[in-house]
């Protein structure tokens, strides 16, 4: 499988690109194994996951950056990746810019906030299209592209947000987003006077209920949607085993539960096809090895997950 970037599969794509939110590498792995096609680093997740806080301006351009990297090369699927307000002014967008796109980001979300304590405040509007015009010249002769995101609240402010997305479209963003949609009354009404790719941020639903489906709004322009679920699914999994396990004081609720990938024992090991990697190996060495976890064998790559040539992770 060829690594491509989201500008190549938006492109070639006649249907609706879903990314899930991803926080590292298994998170990552997990969404490609089910077969989606892009993904969406979530600086809120990264926070968390990494850092150990919540998303309240504590990570970094070097986090973010570090990830991302660890993530595009270990993983064949684009990867859009959000940059929060660039981490400064015009001249910190660029540096920012820049270093993800090396990094390996296909496409960057720049919000207009005023900074990350204060996310519902909009910076004005020349300082935040100083910072569009910053990375767009950082991203030019790559194929990264520029998201440009307005948070500004659809039930009071949402000819503000389409007003500054317009603009950014103008620039050269590539596509945009209002980060607060929530119906499709609302994205009708952005699609109607927003021209270009448009993101559908974080799908979300109750009662069975979804807020919007791929099929009401690619028709629109939202050719890219994004959803949360990987980091609240692996807490909900780490609670659930380590409720038995702690009341057992032992593993055997983990060894004996066969889960979605029908796996057995404690170790996620199999999942990361590790067998692969030996036969590249063998390629260069001439020798079959096996991949033992402290000489224990290990299970074979499930059945029925997408599985992705070895040499597409590194």
């Amino acid at each position: 499988m060829a690594k491509q970037s989201l500008r190549q599969l938006l492109t070639e794509t006649d249907q609706c690109i879903v990314a899930p939110c991803v926080y590292d590498c298994a998170s990552a792995r997990a969404v490609e194994m089910v077969g989606f096609k892009a993904m969406m680093l979530s600086g809120g997740e990264v926070s968390v996951a990494m850092n150990g806080v919540i998303d309240y301006g504590f990570s970094n351009l070097t986090d973010l950056e570090w990830i991302t990297s660890r993530i595009t090369q270990t993983s064949p699927l684009p990867l859009a990746a959000d940059i929060e307000d660039g981490f400064g002014g015009p001249l910190a967008v660029y540096r920012s810019a820049k270093r993800m796109a090396m990094a390996g980001a296909t496409a960057l979300q720049l919000e207009d906030s005023s900074d990350m304590e204060e996310s519902t405040k909009l910076l004005p509007r020349e300082q935040y299209y100083a910072k569009v015009r910053a990375a767009l010249a950082a991203l030019e002769g790559t194929d990264c592209i520029l998201i440009a995101r307005t948070n500004a609240d659809p039930k009071t402010e949402l000819d503000e947000g389409i007003e500054r997305c317009r603009k950014a479209v103008e620039l050269g963003a590539q596509m945009t987003t209002v980060v607060k949609l929530n119906n499709l009354a609302d994205a009708t009404y952005v699609a109607k006077r927003v021209p270009g790719w448009k993101m559908y941020p974080d799908v979300m639903g109750s009662n069975g209920v979804a807020e919007v489906t791929v099929e009401d709004v690619f028709p629109l322009g939202f050719n890219f949607v994004t959803m949360h679920y990987t980091l609240k699914a692996a807490m909900d999994g780490m609670l659930e085993h380590g409720i038995h396990n702690f009341k057992q004081q032992g593993s055997l609720y983990t060894c004996d539960k066969k889960d979605a990938t029908g796996i057995m024992g404690c170790s996620a090991s199999p999942l990361f096809d590790p067998q692969g990697y030996m036969a590249l190996e063998g390629r260069f060495s001439g020798k079959d090895k096996e991949y033992t976890i402290v000489g224990n064998e290990v299970e074979a790559y499930p059945e029925g997950f997408v599985k992705t040539p070895i040499t597409d992770r590194f």
